[in-house]
Order: structure tokens, then C-alpha cells, then sequence
């Protein structure tokens, strides 16, 4: 450690490592897929990266795992401190708009941890997507620290203390990449395929009585647009031209719907079907691919309201439409 004019000794504050272990790669791989999501976190307070001293950066992010891991395998090589808000265990962007990445929490973290008695400096460096949770004037006002607001990704972290704290144009971009896509949407199938069972269960009660049983072809017909919803459409979530996710998801549903009833006959053998199909599977990828407005950069909080607000009691009347032109044709007549 360099010698400094601090009270406390860094040296006593907990080190974490930069490289990550099987077992941090294992947990990530199992929050990705929806298992123990809810409790995938840090202990929030404050801790040293590297061999950090009085005069070291201070980078403040969120006690959600996921989060604190992505950013501390970025800080190979530099010595830092990470000062953890107790966000309940959620991501800085979603934590901010909830408030629990907020101006008090971060006051009382700075508090509790004595930050300012460890560091001679006055500086705390904030995630981007965090800044509409934090009042930087409160935050200078009341306790005299000042707030700059880093990069978007945790990748640039490193050139961005190299630049003295100056972020270029890009760094300051929210991308949403195919790949970025991607990896979210194991958690949004596993959590359509809970549902599912639901419809599963409901699916062997109705072939109890049925006069024609469900199949195959009706399993098939639905998983395609639970795929559809969850996979397909965050994926070609950019080229999809309309703007609402809801009705992102409704279009390759529908497309999906007209492939799987025409493959199986069921324009030709099976109206009831054919059209119970035609407005169920559309609204079941609608549905799931709505769901993904939590995860995506696309949206704002007022927006995802004004869409739910229309789309949820469309899709419920549809697939209740949807629904009751299947049973009428497979346990009625």
C-alpha cells in the first residue's frame, strides 16, 4: 500500500479477485437459465481490487452478482475499490428505476462503510444506466463527494480510467446486441415452459373427455410459438418493423400459426382447429415476447405501460377466443 493521509487502512477491507472461478461461471450459467435468480447476490459494503491505496478510484455498482462478477473480471491490473449498494440483488439499470440504486442508498453506503475516511479523494464513479436513481447535487450536498458517471459496459472500464475518466462517444452508447439478446432469452423460455405446465395440465384434463385427443401435432403447434415469443423474436427484435414487443411477437406468431396449420392439414381436415390455432398461437407469442420488455434497452417504463395496457386484454381475449374454437372442435363435437 502507498502511504496516505487516510484514517482507515485498506488493507483490512475485503479483496475480491478479478479472475472468475468454475463455480462463478456455473452460477452464472444457472441465473441465465432462471434458477435462483432471486437470490444471486453480493453482500453490499465496500471492497479492494487489486492493491488499492488512499488515492485509488472508487467504482460503486449493485449487489447482484451477475453484476459485481461482470464488472471486477474487467478490472484485471487495477487497483480499485468497489463500493456495493444493496440493490436487493438487481442489476444497476432495473435498480435504478426502482430506486434501490438511489441517492439514499448510496449516501448510506458511503455512511456505513466509512468510504470517507478511506480514501483522500472525493470521487465516486458511477455506471451510466445508474444515473437516473442517483441526484448527484444531493449526493455532493450532503456529504461532499462527486459523482461521474462511467461507461455503459463494464468492457470499458479500464479505458475509461486510462482517458482521466473520459469517456469517448461509444462508450457512452446502450447496445443491445443479437449476442446480448441471446443469452437472456434461455431465462424467458424456462419461464414460459413454468407456465406451460399449466397448459400441459389442462391439455390431459381436456383429452379425459375429448372426442378427438390432443396430440402431438397441438403440442408441437404450441411449443413452436412459445419459441417463437421467447427466442425468435428477441432475436429479430430490430428487423421487425413495427415498434410495440407485444405485436412483434404476434407477427411471427401468426406466421408460425398459418406454417404449423397448413403442414398439418388442419385447413383442410380441421376448421375448428385450424382456427382455434389462428388466434391462440399469435397470442401466445405475444404474450412471452412482451414479457422481454424487461430485458431489453429498447424500452421506457411509460411505454411498457401504454403497450400492456392494450395488448394484455387483447391477447386474453383471443386465446380465450382461440381456446374455446379448440374445444368446440376436439371435446364438443
Amino acid at each position: 500500500m502507498s502511504d496516505c493521509c487516510c484514517q482507515n487502512n485498506p488493507g483490512t477491507i475485503q479483496r475480491v479477485q478479478t479472475e472468475l472461478t468454475f463455480k462463478d461461471q456455473v452460477g452464472a450459467l444457472k441465473v441465465r437459465c432462471g434458477i435462483g435468480r432471486m437470490n444471486y447476490r453480493v453482500q453490499p459494503g465496500l471492497y479492494a481490487v487489486g492493491d488499492p491505496d488512499c488515492f485509488s478510484p472508487v467504482l460503486v455498482s449493485a449487489n447482484y452478482k451477475l453484476t459485481f462478477d461482470s464488472l471486477r473480471k474487467e478490472l484485471t491490473g487495477v487497483n480499485c475499490y468497489l463500493l456495493i449498494l444493496d440493490t436487493k440483488g438487481v442489476n444497476v439499470w432495473c435498480a435504478a428505476g426502482k430506486g434501490t440504486f438511489g441517492t439514499e442508498e448510496l449516501l448510506n453506503r458511503i455512511k456505513k462503510t466509512g468510504l470517507s475516511r478511506v480514501v483522500s479523494h472525493r470521487t465516486l464513479i458511477l455506471p451510466q444506466l445508474g444515473a437516473p436513481g442517483v441526484d448527484s447535487n444531493e449526493v455532493k450536498k450532503r456529504i461532499g463527494f462527486n459523482i461521474v458517471y462511467g461507461p455503459v459496459r463494464a468492457s470499458d472500464i479500464k479505458a475509461f480510467l486510462a482517458a482521466d475518466m473520459k469517456a469517448t462517444d461509444d462508450m457512452r452508447k446502450v447496445k443491445f446486441t443479437t449476442y446480448n439478446r441471446m443469452v437472456l432469452t434461455p431465462m424467458e423460455f424456462i419461464a414460459a415452459m413454468r407456465i406451460s405446465l399449466v397448459v400441459f395440465g389442462l391439455l390431459f384434463l381436456a383429452n379425459l373427455i375429448a372426442t378427438e385427443p390432443f396430440g402431438i401435432g397441438d403440442l408441437a403447434a404450441y411449443m413452436g410459438a412459445v419459441v417463437f415469443g421467447t427466442v425468435v423474436t428477441p432475436i429479430l427484435l430490430p428487423i421487425i418493423p413495427v415498434r410495440a414487443f407485444s405485436l412483434k411477437g404476434w407477427i411471427l406468431g401468426l406466421c408460425w400459426a398459418a406454417y404449423i396449420v397448413w403442414m398439418l392439414g388442419w385447413f383442410r381436415d380441421d376448421l375448428a382447429a385450424a382456427a382455434g390455432y389462428m388466434f391462440l398461437l399469435p397470442s401466445v407469442s405475444a404474450y412471452f415476447a412482451m414479457n422481454f420488455t424487461g430485458s431489453s434497452t429498447y424500452t421506457s417504463f411509460s411505454g411498457v405501460m401504454k403497450e400492456m395496457k392494450i395488448a394484455v386484454p387483447l391477447i386474453a381475449v383471443t386465446i380465450v377466443i382461440g381456446a374455446a374454437l379448440l374445444l368446440l372442435g376436439r371435446v364438443i363435437l
